[in-house]
């Protein structure tokens, strides 16, 4: 066994930074219908309760606090089995699988990073975690430019 099939590239610590900012948590219809799904919610009333239009996309609301209206300190992700993809595949975006320079600025940003891992693994396993997970994006109408790769 090599060391880049036990090296560990990213381990999620709840910590909420990836939860912050008005970047915006685009939901994609397939988003929606989990979402609605996990709160017992008709989509209609989630988007009203939660949602935003924001560059022509659907976005979850941000709290008073700067991060997601889901997010809850200490706990983490409150809609945790029905989030966006673009929260699933954090922190496999398109800009941190295709630039070192991106990733050093992300592993600074998040903790949950490896700082060791070199961009080619967490590359890799990237990848192959968005094909697993059938999180990488299609339609830059509604789905979250960052799951879109060139």
């Amino acid at each position: 066994m090599n060391s880049e099939s036990t090296e560990t590239v990213f381990q999620c610590r709840m910590c909420g930074r990836c939860c912050e900012g008005r970047g915006g948590i685009v939901v994609s219809p397939a988003d929606l219908a989990r979402l609605s799904a996990f709160l017992q919610l008709v989509p209609e009333k989630v988007v009203t309760r939660y949602g935003e239009h924001a560059g022509g996309k659907l976005k979850i609301r941000m709290g008073a606090d700067g991060r997601c209206i889901f997010f809850k300190e200490g706990q983490g992700c409150g809609v945790h089995e029905g989030k966006p993809a673009i929260c699933r595949a954090w922190p496999f975006f398109r800009g941190n699988l295709e630039d070192p320079a991106s990733l050093a600025l992300a592993k600074d940003f998040c903790p949950g990073i490896n700082p060791q891992a070199a961009h080619a693994v967490f590359a890799r396993q990237g990848l192959a975690y968005l094909r697993k997970e059938g999180l990488l994006a299609h339609d830059p109408s509604c789905e979250a430019n960052a799951l879109i790769l060139k």
